[in-house]
């Protein structure tokens, strides 16, 4: 999957992750898809550097949805205090 793949992955990403994160969250749409896009990037690649899996396999999608909520759940963390 080709770098403009993996991010309209984030896209999709971005929102379920919102959709699944308990809890306010106090940013726009905008800032949600970009967080989504970052874990989708970081997950993806982060994980066939790891060896975790290949690109195209199901768990890169996983991959991406977790990495778009622990960004989210941070992204929280810091505009909190």
């Amino acid at each position: 999957m080709g770098i403009i793949g993996t991010i309209f992955i984030g896209l999709i990403v971005g929102l379920l992750a919102r959709f699944l994160k308990p809890g306010d969250d106090s940013m726009g749409w905008i800032m949600t898809i970009v967080l989504g896009i970052c874990g989708s990037l970081a997950a993806t690649y982060g994980g066939q550097a790891l060896g975790i899996y290949q690109a195209g396999e199901g768990a890169g999608f996983l991959g991406a949805l977790i990495g778009a909520i622990i960004l989210l759940v941070i992204y929280g963390m810091i505009k909190k205090k």
